[in-house]
């Protein structure tokens, strides 16, 4: 009966993986109109499957941002070397460069309310030891918190868009959100909570 149950979970777990590697290159094939139908025949599933796992379209969505989120820019949180500046910018940057590169799926979450509030929770309290350490060196703002780098990526985000396909847009608004992260004489104002927006204990 155990060695079913692991057989189960086994195939769970593959299914997921399937599916949710499915859906990323679905969205940028087919577009944000993409149906769970087209995403169970590209990953070999029933229909029934998808639906018993993800139930609607857009859990769908979170799972694959959280893939991208879990394998493209998470791991970039543990490099540190001796420059803490460069460390928090250079995921900042990984971050939303990561995004833009799937930016039907990136359309997609935006249609969702809870994208910026639950998407990058996750994602940026892995970047607050790299915060920690830029904010010891002396190179950032002390009063700066990790909500404040999840605004960063939002609003870097806000400016993809299909009529800039090199980035300058992200690349140039990213640069004067980066300048004023660092160290200055005047204090930020206070932010209306010092919880991440979307965080269990405000839902």
């Amino acid at each position: 009966m155990a060695s079913q149950e692991r057989a189960l979970r086994a195939d769970a777990a593959r299914n997921y993986e399937r599916i949710v590697g499915a859906a990323i290159v679905a969205f940028e094939e087919v577009g944000p109109e993409v149906t769970l139908e087209e995403i169970a025949g590209r990953a070999a599933v029933s229909v029934a499957t998808v639906y018993r796992r993800f139930r609607t379209r857009e859990q769908v969505v979170r799972a694959v941002l959280d893939h991208v989120l879990t394998t493209e820019i998470e791991p970039m949180a543990a490099a540190h070397t001796d420059d803490p500046w460069r460390d928090l910018a250079g995921l900042l940057e990984t971050a939303i460069e990561a995004l833009a590169g799937h930016r039907v799926l990136l359309a997609v979450a935006r249609e969702s309310p809870k994208f910026d509030l639950e998407s990058m929770h996750r994602c940026v309290h892995s970047m607050q030891l790299l915060l920690r350490r830029a904010i010891e060196a002396g190179v950032v703002r002390p009063e700066l918190e990790v909500r404040d780098l999840a605004a960063v990526i939002v609003m870097t985000l806000a400016t993809v868009h299909p009529g800039d396909p090199h980035g300058a847009d992200r690349k140039r608004y990213l640069a004067l959100l980066l300048d004023g992260l660092r160290a200055s004489r005047d204090t930020l104002p206070p932010p209306s909570s010092h919880d991440l927006p979307g965080s269990p204990r405000q839902q």
